[in-house]
């Protein structure tokens, strides 16, 4: 007994220590970007209150920080490779912490929407560095791993986190405070981090900036036009000039990304059809999930009476059932096809937001919201993994990190996309001073999205073998695609 005890310090890496805290760290800005996609969603209804914006121009809380996060994760991903991830890692830290002071401090809505922006830009150019910077930090194989499962761990959870200490903070505080809350956060991770964390090696190479310009510039133009349809109509003239240039954007995209040495998004990961379907089921999937927390956050505070608290409790079921289906689904990929599994998921999605639809002014939360919010947990857990998977396949260890980067990048402008759509539906038909009716066209709205991805798993997804379960994605990026879900 004795030997073994003197033998086991000698085990440990020199620099367990310093590797230890330095994964801390970086988890911790990993929870904070994670908590920041949630936080101030429950307090949509006060700062609607505040500072005036309207039902379909408040969508831009989240549509804001969702397309500039979107649009830019993946020049993120490449200006760490070439300038250092941990360089990059600070840069975009310090941008989000700014930003969220400059939020905190808004009184307009024009100010906030700004505010929400720059936290886009900050947090597309920390996130791609957050895995890079745990692989370096771990000083074996078996630190590596418990980094990952902690990861997994952050991501999965930083969601219903988000949704519980928004709610905390805006009824004990205000809902300044939702982004007030990163600002010591942030500080405390931009003093240790160049104390703790090492940084990577640097690669050569040039940047698509106009690949950037065009990816954000298209989809912000999409959904601005999307969202001001039903004050200006379908035919008018900002409405149809807003979408052909957004669509002459994504075209200059897809010309640049052909010709480019270095491109932001590799056009062989575009060759594959069942890829491809993939892609377009989650973006689908994303834009219809993404309602829910924006309608159902103001239906049981603004009808059921909820406080911001009781309204971030309220989505746990959602977020569980998300949590628990994701430790199956591994095993049932062993059993099903991808597509089958995509198949079932989509259509029960869809079944959950037309049972949503039906919500009304006299319903109570466990009659109208609480199953809903399950079957669309366990529909959407149904689908993530499986996507995953898909994507993933076939592509050269050179390339992953591409791929995987293209999946993210399409579940942040797939969800603004929709929410711009849904919201657009929401408003169309609002009747004055009631909240019900344009939610009922909204939830419709999502339940087509969701049919969609129906028909896209059913027509365009080949049929393939079934998925061994080592063939699973590896626990960290599953965890990231549940968490950016949730």
């Amino acid at each position: 007994m004795s030997s073994r005890t003197t033998t086991l310090p000698t085990e440990l890496p020199p620099n367990a220590g310093r590797a230890a805290a330095g994964i801390a760290i970086v988890l911790v800005a990993q929870l904070m970007i994670v908590l920041d996609a949630t936080v101030v969603n429950v307090a949509l209804p006060r700062i609607d209150a505040a500072l005036g914006f309207g039902p379909a121009s408040l969508s831009w809380v989240l549509n804001a920080y969702t397309l500039a996060f979107g649009g830019l994760l993946l020049l993120g991903g490449r200006l760490g490779d070439v300038l250092g991830r941990l360089k990059v890692f600070e840069i975009g830290l310090a941008t989000f912490t700014v930003a969220s002071a400059l939020g905190g401090l808004a009184q307009t809505p024009g100010q906030l929407v700004a505010a929400r922006t720059l936290q886009g830009v900050g947090a597309a150019l920390a996130a791609p560095s957050v895995l890079a910077l745990l692989t370096t930090s771990a000083p074996d194989d078996a630190a590596r791993n418990r980094a990952f499962a902690l990861f997994g761990a952050v991501s999965s959870g930083g969601a219903s986190i988000g949704l519980i200490l928004g709610g905390l903070l805006t009824d004990v505080g205000s809902w300044r405070w939702t982004l007030f809350i990163n600002v010591p956060i942030g500080l405390a991770v931009l003093v240790l981090a160049p104390r703790f964390v090492a940084e990577t090696p640097r690669r050569t190479g040039r940047f698509d900036v106009v690949g950037a310009f065009a990816a954000t510039g298209g989809a912000v133009l999409l959904v601005w036009s999307l969202i001001g349809t039903p004050e200006h109509g379908w035919l008018s003239a900002r409405t149809i000039g807003g979408f052909a240039v957004g669509l002459a954007l994504l075209a200059l995209l897809a010309r640049t990304e052909t010709r480019h040495p270095h491109p932001l998004v590799q056009p062989r990961l575009l060759r594959d059809r069942n890829r491809v379907g993939a892609l377009a089921v989650m973006a689908l999937l994303m834009g219809a999930n993404l309602s829910m927390f924006f309608l159902v956050v103001q239906y049981v505070q603004g009808v059921l009476g909820f406080g911001p608290l009781m309204a971030g409790v309220a989505f746990l079921p959602f977020s569980l059932g998300i949590f628990a289906t994701s430790r199956v689904t591994p095993a049932l990929l062993g059993r099903f096809r991808p597509r089958t599994m995509m198949l079932v998921g989509t259509a029960t999605l869809a079944a959950s937001y037309a049972w949503l639809s039906t919500i009304g002014v006299h319903d109570t939360y466990l009659a109208a919201v609480f199953g809903p919010m399950v079957l669309a947990g366990v529909s959407s857990a149904l689908v993530f993994m499986p996507v995953t998977v898909v994507v993933l396949s076939g592509v050269e260890p050179e390339h992953a990190g591409a791929a995987s980067g293209l999946l993210q990048t399409t579940q942040q402008l797939g969800g603004a996309v929709g929410v711009a759509a849904i919201v657009s539906a929401y408003a169309a038909g609002a009747v004055p001073g009631q909240l019900v009716p344009g939610m009922q066209a909204a939830f419709l709205t999502s339940a087509s999205f969701a049919a969609l991805a129906v028909l896209v798993s059913f027509a365009v997804l080949r049929p393939s073998r079934r998925t061994r379960p080592a063939e699973a994605p590896e626990p960290e990026l599953a965890a990231a695609v549940v968490a950016d879900a949730a």
